[in-house]
């Protein structure tokens, strides 16, 4: 499993459909975002993820659903276009694709995944001060369409991914881009903006739904 793919499923757990909380249009601060969007266990959200490629005419597109059926497990299924559920549990990570053996493999491999697992847990906690220590987090944006920008700097981290950029609406989390330091962005759409590009294929109306743009 490469920490690139891993990487923006982890950070989706964090959403819910949470309703959207009454609030004036002022610009917002990162610490009211992660209070917003931090999720108590147990939760789930459908996703629908594209990931870029030289290769591919247009972007490959999975979906499925994420969960956190409890603080210590991180499940993704994908149902579209194949079944595969990664689970990470007990410093463990499982795949199982369909038609292919179960593999099993220990976090300590990765150690920069287990760094991340452990940056998630500040975010699903809503911990800006434990956040700060591994990224330079800035916002910006009203509560009705806010960006979250951050920075990785653990040196493991910053060699793979360039920035991640969370967008949302209120406490909703709607979409998630990673930028690597290499290749494409990855977009994941969640929650409402998964809804929302159901039948939708063209990719400029998908990014649009990303960033809370589209008319």
């Amino acid at each position: 499993m490469s920490m690139r793919r891993t990487l923006p499923w982890m950070l989706t757990l964090l959403c819910s459909a949470a309703p959207l909380s009454a609030a004036p249009p002022e610009t917002v601060e990162a610490g009211w975002v992660l209070q917003k969007i931090a999720r108590p266990a147990p939760v789930s959200t459908a996703f629908v993820e594209l990931r870029g490629s030289a290769l591919l005419k247009t972007p490959l597109r999975l979906e499925g659903r994420y969960a956190r059926p409890d603080k210590d497990t991180l499940v993704r299924q994908v149902t579209s276009p194949y079944h595969e559920t990664t689970t990470i549990r007990g410093g463990e990570a499982t795949l199982e694709r369909e038609g292919k053996a179960k593999r099993t493999f220990s976090l300590s491999r990765v150690p920069e995944l287990a760094g991340l697992q452990r940056s998630f847990g500040a975010l699903l906690s809503g911990d800006q001060a434990q956040l700060a220590q591994h990224y330079t987090i800035t916002a910006a944006g009203p509560t009705a369409q806010w960006q979250l920008n951050m920075l990785p700097k653990d040196s493991e981290l910053s060699r793979q991914v360039r920035q991640i950029q969370l967008y949302g609406r209120g406490a909703e989390l709607r979409c998630i881009e990673t930028s690597p330091v290499k290749g494409d962005v990855q977009r994941t759409l969640l929650a409402g903006a998964a809804r929302d590009a159901t039948g939708v294929q063209a990719l400029p109306a998908l990014i649009a739904l990303c960033r809370g743009t589209a008319s």
